[in-house]
């Protein structure tokens, strides 16, 4: 699979914005950021991300689980999403699930720790994994230039899509069609957030999660969505009176977890964690489950992205 990447990436994210209603500030407005124009993905192409990815990692039997620097000693307490589908969420039984930390779960195992997941929401999450609320976030974090201001990331598992939710029959067709005038939702302080403000300079109308920000979709009180491409196939069912109008796949824009600066023990030991689980096929397998359009490992690995370090091969799903 040859996919093309993102030309309009990367950025400069602005500062965190407020939560806005429809009335306060829409797309129709006509109104425009205060922030200066600019990419919204700064150190988000490949060749910025390579001299973060390790060149290799410490073999598991080395890494020393007393020196992760736990909250709690042989417990990673994990902060993450509750309603965004296939990657982040809880299930019908209550469950942390998703493609995400069902990784996040084997790579635990690979090191004998348990793991606590706590519901937070996305603007929350960094600032409390740099403060130590959280070991550590998981929620298909993209790596950029200004988030590593405020934490570490561990090696990527996995690359970025965005894609636009429309209802049925809707003017907006595709991102060409994303202008003044048209009501963009985004969810607040995510890259879908910095795009619509700084790379395509509109006012977006933000919201606080998934769930609000599709509902408000299919009441037809925003015009699109931009949203992050798995969540989008998880919010969006048959019957809904929504469509992905198009999906933009970016193969230079690897996600990562999340750690506080000063803790590289714990980045390091998820590092050789990832690695194993890349090697002896459970992220391919974990990969075909969630993503269903990416059943094998050339879906997986398109041209130019890999998981992991430099050096670990990826192995197909046993």
């Amino acid at each position: 699979m040859k996919i093309k990447a993102l030309k309009w990436f990367p950025a400069v994210p602005v500062a965190a914005a407020l939560v806005v209603s429809l009335a306060a500030c829409g797309g129709g407005t006509g109104s425009t950021s205060s922030a200066s124009s600019s990419d919204a993905l700064a150190g988000s192409n490949q060749q910025a991300l390579d001299k973060y990815t390790t060149k290799d990692v410490t073999p598991l039997d080395k890494i020393d689980k007393s020196k992760l620097g736990l909250i709690t000693e042989g417990t990673i307490k994990v902060g993450t999403l509750s309603d965004a589908p296939p990657n982040i969420f809880i299930d019908k039984n209550g469950n942390f699930t998703g493609y995400d930390n069902e990784l996040l779960k084997a790579m635990a195992a690979k090191l004998g720790l348990k793991v606590e997941f706590v519901s937070t929401k996305f603007q929350s999450l960094l600032a409390q994994v740099k403060t130590k609320q959280f070991d550590m976030g998981s929620s298909s974090i993209s790596t950029t230039d200004a988030r590593r201001g405020t934490v570490a990331f561990t090696n990527g598992y996995d690359f970025g899509y965005m894609a636009i939710v429309t209802k049925d029959g809707a003017k907006v067709k595709t991102f060409d069609d994303l202008k003044q005038g048209v009501r963009i939702g985004v969810v607040q302080g995510t890259v879908q957030d910095d795009f619509v403000t700084n790379t395509l300079g509109l006012e977006p109308v933000r919201f606080p999660d998934y769930n609000t920000v599709y509902a408000n979709v299919k009441s037809g009180q925003i015009d699109a969505w931009v949203a992050p491409s798995q969540q989008a196939e998880g919010q969006v069912k048959q019957g809904d009176g929504t469509v992905i109008a198009q999906k933009k796949v970016n193969t230079q824009n690897f996600t990562a977890y999340a750690v506080a600066k000063d803790n590289q023990a714990l980045t390091d030991a998820l590092n050789s964690a990832l690695d194993a689980v890349i090697a002896d096929g459970t992220w391919s397998k974990l990969s075909a489950q969630w993503y269903t359009d990416r059943p094998t490992l050339k879906e997986q690995t398109p041209e130019g992205w890999k998981p992991g370090s430099k050096t670990v091969q990826v192995s197909a799903a046993k």
